[in-house]
């Protein structure tokens, strides 16, 4: 098997702004898995609130070059588990290479994701359009710019409940608001009761991570079911946020990709939780990752590659009414091949 490993700079068609972080550009690297005739692409972006650069990636993978390359992989959950000892400590590195284990392994056995995991991808629900922080007017703009049924709405500023009354002057489209750990316990319990009068669904991430006392008391208050997400990396998160969130946001990169996304999902349903998906700004090749699983979901979030000024893959496509699968294998995704062949 022969590992490749390339990394892009993304623009933004507009700067990207939530409570702790504002962007024009997205680095990103592409993990590509070649057996004989079949190609497995990953993906995981850089993330400075995580400490993940594409240099620190990359070499984690050249660090196991040798071992990837000699592994014939017949089970993706098995090579998570033996090149786990060596990226454990860079859970956007293993996913990168995760999702191209199972990328490859569906287009060796010739099936989509879905397929092999006996999904209907009928049942896959529609992803919000995400409208980052900016000024009022700004954020107005962009909505209608992108006419969508459900927008996600960055909030953590200290005018969130304008904003949300001033976007819901244009749209009747579900609102979901998400306040990267922004708000204290009193505000978000006050403002869960104003935003359920403007339609909003649920709130995702209202406070730190770590105020787990604050969590209980909003969770015995709110009146709009609480999504985590900072308090949701991996595996262990899960039981942990059972009793203080009504459900779940699960990022591939931060939990390590598929593999453990996979476990996930399913010890959520056994606690009765809500389930999502969210993404990172991805191109198509991890949005379509996310696409496969989807029709597990309940929720989800992937809309990074319209985030982009200009795709650089292929694969699922994801539409105001629902998502449109590729005629292909595995995840379906596939780099534009004028950029396989520059790099």
């Amino acid at each position: 098997m022969k590992l490749t490993i390339r990394s892009f700079a993304l623009p933004l068609k507009h700067t990207f702004t939530i409570s702790y972080d504002s962007r024009d550009v997205q680095d990103t690297l592409i993990v590509e898995l070649q057996d004989g005739e079949h190609k497995g692409y990953g993906e995981a972006t850089s993330n400075p609130y995580y400490g993940m650069t594409i240099e620190g990636m990359t070499q984690n993978l050249e660090n196991i070059r040798q071992q990837i390359e000699s592994t014939d992989i017949t089970d993706p959950a098995a090579f998570w588990e033996q090149v786990r000892p060596a990226l454990q400590h860079s859970s956007f590195t293993q996913c990168a290479l995760d999702m191209a284990a199972h990328d490859l392994y569906g287009k060796k056995t010739g099936k989509p994701l879905y397929e092999i995991w006996g999904l209907d991808p009928k049942n896959a629900p529609i992803s919000n359009y995400t409208i980052g922080i900016d000024s009022i007017d700004k954020m107005v703009q962009k909505m209608k710019e992108k006419p969508w049924p459900i927008y996600k709405i960055k909030l953590g500023t200290s005018e969130d409940l304008d904003i949300v009354r001033e976007l819901r002057k244009h749209t009747d489209a579900i609102f979901r608001v998400d306040a990267n750990c922004h708000w204290g316990v009193d505000e978000t319990i006050n403002n869960s009761i104003e935003l359920k009068k403007l339609g909003v669904e649920f709130i995702e991430q209202p406070m730190k991570a770590d105020n787990l006392e604050g969590m209980k008391e909003v969770y015995r208050h709110s009146v709009l079911p609480l999504i985590a997400d900072e308090s949701c990396i991996v595996e262990q998160d899960v039981a942990k946020c059972h009793n203080l969130f009504h459900g779940v946001n699960i990022k591939l990169t931060k939990c390590g990709g598929v593999t453990p996304a996979l476990r996930m999902i399913r010890e959520a349903r056994e606690l009765g939780m809500k389930v999502m998906i969210g993404c990172m700004t991805e191109s198509s090749i991890g949005i379509s990752a996310i696409g496969h699983l989807a029709p597990m979901l309940d929720y989800v979030d992937m809309d990074g590659a319209l985030l982009l000024k200009e795709d650089i893959a292929t694969g699922v496509v994801v539409t105001e009414n629902g998502l449109v699968y590729p005629d292909a294998n595995g995840t379906g995704a596939y780099l534009l091949p004028q950029l396989v062949a520059a790099k």
